[in-house]
């Protein structure tokens, strides 16, 4: 079953603007309304939250809104600039979620992750991963997943949390309350619906389907089928203008595990000889599956740097060939680069002249296709220890760097310093007692202070910190990393508190 993602952007339009040359000529300390029109009909399209706040709303007239403000600002709306907008967003999606993204006219996107999920760690940590990095870039953003593109859209839509989501097969329970608004219907079908008395989904399926189609038609059962997942909705991937990409059609369906790993390899062979006219080598690429029953499944498999191996993308994607379910059987393989980079052919070193490099991206490959977050861990100047490492890709080059430290360092370092309470004399005694996590220790040898000053030149509120890190061995033998903010006497440089912070094999 597949698992859809809805991303709803409410406020796209306002974002968009204020990111624009039009949007720098607008006062930030008045409210904003885009207008949009037709004919002689002008109405409020989006706001921004000064303008909700004082009691404007998205579809009001524009007379009625500038009668209530005053110094509105009002900007006319513009439709293509939103949907471009979109695209570039979608575009975006596209390499770093899901092989299978389409745009969900007018303010969001919707995905179908199944298949594609794993690589970000599962469902949960992709759900707060996609919100985290819309927030990051100033975009309000709110999420849904469920088992359908109808339902995934409605909560997307509905609900006041950032991210829903809707465990497999329970989509019932998390729609039925929502209004019949949220099915995607014309409005004007919504307003008669709402005159008989129906307001929500649950009310409108508990009503025999034959009266509603003979009156309104068949687009109300369709609409719920959809929602419930009872027939498919399929999703039209949208695709970049210079996308490589190669294809396979058949006359007769194919659903056998080694006829479908034949065709495959025929595509990646036929990808890579595209890819080298080019003088590219692919980063990530997706297998579309197109399936007689209208449906789709998608594979995603990256690689660490790039590369037009044939015989080991097709590895990449022989090895997951099984999650494919061909149903009543499959009419078209895709094959497409959804990442390149350019590629020039290397020189293999010789024995005689120099050591071949081992390469280890073929087993990076392996592991970060399985899910697996892989990183390479490299060194930054800094005294302060939470600085002094960044996270990179795999396949960035090694900078060069080194850390220079006269003091032992633990094998692990705790996401955050954690408080611990002690027993200790001042200023630059050691603790005799710690207690951590519920647990107290007595302290048998201890070695410290190393003193570690503030980085003031990053941030003024630095500029009197200090930390005064320990060596402690416990009387059960382990070592612990802990420190005290501040020199123990001025309360300028610290709050005096006691943290932990690392841990000694």
């Amino acid at each position: 079953m597949s698992r859809v993602v809805s991303i709803y952007l409410p406020d796209l339009a306002i974002e968009r603007l204020k990111r624009s040359d039009d949007g720098a000529r607008l006062s930030p300390d008045l409210p904003l309304a885009i207008i949009a029109r037709s004919g002689s009909k002008r109405w409020i399209r989006a706001l921004d939250s000064r303008a909700r706040q004082a009691g404007l709303a998205v579809g009001m007239p524009a007379v009625k809104a500038q009668a209530i403000i005053r110094d509105l600002q009002m900007v006319d709306a513009d439709p293509g600039a939103d949907v471009a907008a979109v695209e570039r967003i979608a575009l975006w999606a596209l390499t770093q979620y899901s092989p299978v993204v389409a745009v969900d006219a007018p303010d969001g996107i919707i995905m179908d992750t199944e298949g594609a999920d794993h690589l970000q760690g599962g469902e949960e940590l992709m759900l707060s991963g996609i919100i985290n990095r819309f927030h990051g870039r100033g975009l309000t953003a709110r999420v849904a997943i469920a088992d359908s593109w109808g339902a995934a859209h409605a909560l997307a839509r509905t609900s006041k949390r950032d991210i829903v989501r809707v465990p497999d097969g329970e989509t019932g329970r998390f729609v039925e309350r929502l209004p019949i608004a949220s099915l995607r219907l014309n409005p004007d079908l919504v307003g008669s619906l709402h005159t008989l008395g129906f307001q929500t989904i649950g009310a409108l399926l508990a009503t025999p389907r034959a009266p509603l189609a003979l009156r309104f038609g068949p687009e109300i059962g369709r609409r719920l089928d959809q929602m419930y997942g009872r027939i498919p909705e399929p999703i039209d991937p949208i695709r970049p203008a210079e996308l490589i990409e190669v294809s396979r059609a058949f006359a007769e369906p194919i659903g056998a595990a080694e006829t479908i790993a034949k065709y495959v390899a025929r595509l990646v062979a036929d990808l890579c000889n595209a890819l080298d006219k080019k003088g590219l080598g692919v980063r990530r690429a997706d297998l579309i599956v197109h399936k007689v029953d209208n449906t789709i499944q998608a594979i995603r498999a990256g690689t660490a740097k790039p590369s037009r191996d044939a015989t080991w993308l097709t590895k990449l994607f022989k090895d997951r060939i099984e999650k494919i379910e061909p149903g009543f059987g499959i009419e078209r393989l895709s094959l497409a680069a959804i990442m390149s980079e350019p590629l020039a052919e290397a020189q293999k070193s010789s024995s005689l002249v120099e050591e071949e490099v081992i390469d280890i991206a073929p087993l990076i490959d392996i592991i970060g296709n399985r899910g697996q977050r892989v990183y390479r861990v490299m060194a930054v100047a800094s005294d302060v220890p939470e600085r002094s490492v960044r996270r990179t890709s795999v396949a960035t080059a090694a900078a060069g760097a080194s850390w220079t430290l006269h003091w032992p360092r633990p094998v692990r370092l705790l996401d955050r310093p954690e408080q611990i309470e002690v027993i200790a004399l001042l200023p630059d005694h050691p603790p005799v007692v710690i207690t951590w996590r519920g647990k107290r220790r007595r302290v048998r040898r201890a070695d410290g202070p190393e003193r570690i000053f503030g980085e003031w030149w990053t941030r003024s509120a630095e500029f009197d910190a200090v930390r005064d890190y320990f060596v402690v061995e416990d009387d059960g033998g382990e070592r612990f990393w802990i420190f005290r903010s501040g020199d123990g006497v001025d309360v300028a440089t610290g709050s005096h508190k006691w943290f932990m912070h690392g841990i000694f094999a």
